[in-house]
């Protein structure tokens, strides 16, 4: 009912406006036809360039080919009434062809101004929980703003080609007056009905948009709303983590100042991070997630695969905390870690949540198996449970004991030997003895010691090639070939200058003649003979 009143006012509209300028035309001197012809075209021209009348020729041929596809349709069936081979091939030509017309058309079969009078559904704002989501809500109003303006272009397009065909039609009245062509009066009917067609949507499509944009800036300030709303919340947390920022640096630089023990401060720094990076978490985690019960919930049924997927993590972490909580190793201590059958001996310069950082130094380790040194080894946390991790320097010990090997000859006076030995390494070692004694007694109050013997030993052993003198003596963890080297070369001396003492090593007799193998058999007994 409302469209068919809106039609009929455009149509007494375009009544009245006819006939003001048809009163108008016939006040004046008529123009000449060819000028008209010629304003005619150029309003053709910037109609051409219009989408909306695009729109609109494209939809009135849709509907055209329809009518014809219809009319051949009822062709076809009184063709094949009259049994009209020839001509039922030939409409069944055309149909196809006005088919695939229609098809190439089928967008146009509802309204062209279907687009400005049903807009787009407006997404929901967006939910800003936390600061990145600022960002998609940006996103968002960028979103709506440019599609604000689009329609709005479209809607003064839409305006734009109701001015021209309002010219055109001007135009056409004006030729009618002076031609009276009747295939212009029916030019000018055609048009009156583009133009009451144009002017009831773009009237539809004003009240639509005019809702339509209240719904955007209604949006937009939601969201703009929430922005301001999660940044000051942002703001807040961020002052908070500067201020624990801050507050570990005070704490760092008092750590520095008034602790001179390098591990107590290099601990106590480690404390300070791992406090301040557990307060951000948890800060982070109770501002931006809603509800942490159900977090806890979910991580309770993931727990199980977390902790097959995560294992070596975990238990990287569950010895850190026995690493630290335990005291087992410090930064500063010598350790020696074996694992697979390699060995690497080194000083700890890091102990992080999930590996321990040594930095290996020329051991005789080094010497004997890896022939290099100097590298940054990298262990896991967790092998403190499954391998082999020796501590040289624990509880503050700066000792170890180390031992030289001897070979000399069955002949040689083994006693004289160990006595030189003996004495050599406690000349060199006493020092050493005297530090590992003390620290052994401040053992006691922790672990149970029977044997707190650290004067220098020397064994003796019979082997395949000979007599081994076995010393051991107390040296420097952090410098054991040093002491080793100056003890070995005095006692080696000493061994050369002593008659009765030859110094032996595996060796072999290869006899190339007979005189020579005689030469080296002893003679043969009388009973031998007999």
């Amino acid at each position: 009912m409302l469209r068919v009143l809106a039609l009929l006012f455009a149509a007494l509209t375009l009544f009245a406006q006819q006939n003001v300028s048809e009163s108008n035309v016939t006040a004046i001197t008529l123009p000449d036809t060819q000028a008209i012809d010629a304003d005619i075209a150029k309003v053709n021209e910037e109609l051409a360039k219009n989408i909306w009348v695009k729109r609109y020729d494209n939809y009135k041929t849709y509907f055209k080919i329809s009518k014809e596809l219809r009319a051949i349709d009822n062709q076809i069936k009184r063709a094949k009434r009259s049994k009209k081979r020839g001509t039922i091939k030939e409409l069944i030509a055309k149909k196809e062809t006005l088919q695939n017309q229609l098809e190439l058309l089928k967008e146009y079969k509802e309204s062209p101004f279907l687009e400005v009078l049903k807009p787009k559904t407006i997404e929901s704002p967006p939910a800003i929980k936390n600061p990145v989501d600022i960002i998609n809500a940006f996103s968002y109003i960028k979103q709506l703003n440019s599609s604000k303006e689009y329609y709005r272009q479209k809607l003064a397009e839409l305006k734009n080609a109701i001015e021209l065909l309002h010219k055109k039609y001007m135009h056409y009245l004006q030729k009618y007056r002076i031609t009276k062509d009747p295939e212009l009066r029916r030019k000018i009917n055609n048009l009156q009905q583009e133009i009451a067609d144009f002017e009831d949507a773009l009237h539809i499509a004003q009240d639509t948009l005019r809702v339509y944009n209240r719904k955007i800036e209604e949006n937009i300030l939601k969201t703009t709303e929430e922005i301001k709303r999660q940044s000051q919340k942002a703001a807040t947390i961020a002052a908070i983590i500067v201020g624990l920022f801050l507050l570990s640096l005070i704490l760092k630089w008092l750590i520095r100042r008034y602790i001179q023990d390098n591990q107590r401060a290099y601990m106590a720094n480690k404390i300070v991070n791992f406090n301040f990076a557990i307060l951000v978490i948890l800060i982070l985690l109770f501002a931006y997630i809603e509800n942490v019960s159900y977090l806890v919930t979910i991580l309770g049924f993931a727990s199980a695969g977390i902790a097959i997927a995560m294992k070596d993590m975990f238990m990287s972490l569950l010895g850190w905390m026995v690493i630290v909580l335990g005291g087992s190793i410090h930064v500063g201590d010598r350790i020696k870690v074996t694992k697979e059958g390699k060995e690497f001996v080194g000083d700890v310069i890091d102990i992080s949540l999930l590996r321990i950082t040594i930095l290996e130094d020329v051991t005789l380790t080094s010497y004997l198996h890896n022939i290099r040194s100097g590298r940054v080894v990298f262990i896991p946390n967790n092998y403190i449970f499954t391998d082999l991790i020796a501590n040289y320097t624990h509880q503050g010990l700066k000792t170890v004991w180390d031992s030289i090997n001897f070979n000399i000859t069955f002949d040689s006076n083994h006693k004289k030997a160990a006595y030189i030995a003996k004495e050599t390494a406690r000349k060199y070692a006493k020092g050493y003895t005297d530090i590992a004694r003390k620290q052994l007694n401040k053992l006691r109050s922790t672990y149970h010691l029977k044997n707190t013997n650290v004067d220098v030993r020397v064994y003796t052993f019979a082997e395949e090639y000979g007599i081994r003198v076995s010393l051991w003596y107390m040296t420097n963890s952090y410098a054991t070939l040093t002491l080793r080297s100056t003890i070995s070369a005095e006692v080696i001396e000493r061994f050369l200058a002593e008659p009765d003492i030859t110094i032996t090593y595996p060796a072999q007799k290869i006899l190339l003649t007979k005189e020579d193998f005689r030469a080296t058999t002893p003679p043969k007994s009388d009973e031998e003979e007999a």
